[in-house]
């Protein structure tokens, strides 16, 4: 399964690489990508393609902030016709279901989870992948946090936005985009607001541009989801760190039951067990990779409320220990560096 993206999603990546001194054409052939594809905002192109171009070109150019650096001047209007059903919801809370509701439009790969716990709301987003994703991270929440700026205007007042990776050496881009505090290694990613402001009035809407907006969308051939093993692994990634990846809480944000979902994952010779165990083993081999992630954080991240469990379950997985593993993988990307 390849999830897939809208090529308006790279709208502005090579201004941005232009801007860092950074020529991107020998990136773009490496993850397959022409000026043509890149010239049709509606086509779609492979997240991990999108992903890794993302990863890469921030290592070549030296800049930790690069998908940040493309949030920056994102509009809008870069979601195409979706744009304008988000534009013409009455709440803050509508506006984000509406992301969440036709989110396979824009990004097949990004997961998002409104999830409450009290006095505040945290807007969760993941991606799908099994490749790197801190470009893809900032670059899909920067987004959000200026898609509800610019909609909510003052009512729009975040407590903090929340990233799983360290921070970076220079956290100016940071400070620049988002009006609010930033947490690094936090257990999620996402943004923290006041429960109250999900009911905060969007003063553009338009209740009767927002039903035609609906009808257009839907007559859409490309409006329809694709299938439960995408839903299921999107769930997991949001549940993982929480603990919450089970067939209950997975079921129960699908708005399914457990019976129903698991009769749509045999039908797909799926099972959620396995679902689980994939996702699990993508974000071991990208977390354990990196040294920035202590193995502690790195079993926190997957769900496990001990180290040791996670050590048992990395060993038969991998049939090497994490510390082990991250060694090897450590000396072949030093190994490839040199070349």
């Amino acid at each position: 399964m390849n999830a897939l993206i809208r090529a308006a999603s790279l709208t502005n990546f090579q201004e941005v690489a232009k801007s860092l001194g950074f020529d991107p054409r020998a990136a773009l052939m490496r993850a397959g990508l022409t000026r043509a594809i890149l010239q049709d905002p509606d086509r779609r192109i492979p997240v991990d393609a999108v992903a890794t171009l993302l990863e890469e070109a921030a290592a070549e150019a030296d800049c930790s902030t690069f998908g940040l650096r493309m949030a920056e001047s994102r509009q809008l209007s870069n979601f195409g016709a979706v744009s304008l059903l988000v534009s013409q919801q009455s709440t803050l809370r509508n506006v984000l279901i509406t992301l969440i509701n036709y989110r396979h439009l824009l990004n097949q790969g990004l997961a998002m989870e409104i999830e409450d716990a009290g006095k505040v709301v945290i807007l969760r987003e993941e991606i799908v992948t099994d490749v790197p994703t801190r470009q893809s991270i900032e670059l899909a929440i920067g987004v959000l946090f200026r898609t509800c700026a610019a909609l909510m205007g003052m009512r729009w007042r975040p407590l903090s936005v929340n990233f799983t990776h360290a921070a970076p050496d220079d956290v100016r881009v940071h400070q620049r985009l988002f009006s609010c505090r930033v947490d690094f290694d936090s257990g999620f990613n996402g943004i923290i607001i006041p429960a109250t402001d999900l009911d905060a009035p969007n003063p553009s809407a338009d209740q009767e541009m927002a039903r035609y907006a609906t009808q257009f969308i839907d007559s859409l051939p490309t409006a329809r989801e694709h299938g439960i093993e995408l839903e299921v692994r999107r769930a997991v990634y949001l549940m993982l760190p929480a603990g919450r990846a089970t067939t209950e809480c997975v079921a129960q944000g699908l708005g399914l039951s457990v019976r129903s979902m698991q009769r749509q994952l045999d039908e797909a010779a799926l099972s959620f067990t396995a679902l689980l165990n994939q996702v699990r083993r993508e974000l071991a081999s990208r977390y354990v990779a990196d040294p920035k992630y202590s193995l502690q954080r790195v079993s926190e991240l997957l769900g496990y409320s001990t180290q040791g469990s996670f050590t048992r379950w990395f060993f038969f997985q991998f049939q090497q220990n994490p510390s082990a593993w991250r060694q090897q993988q450590v000396s072949i990307q030093a190994r490839r560096s040199v070349r």
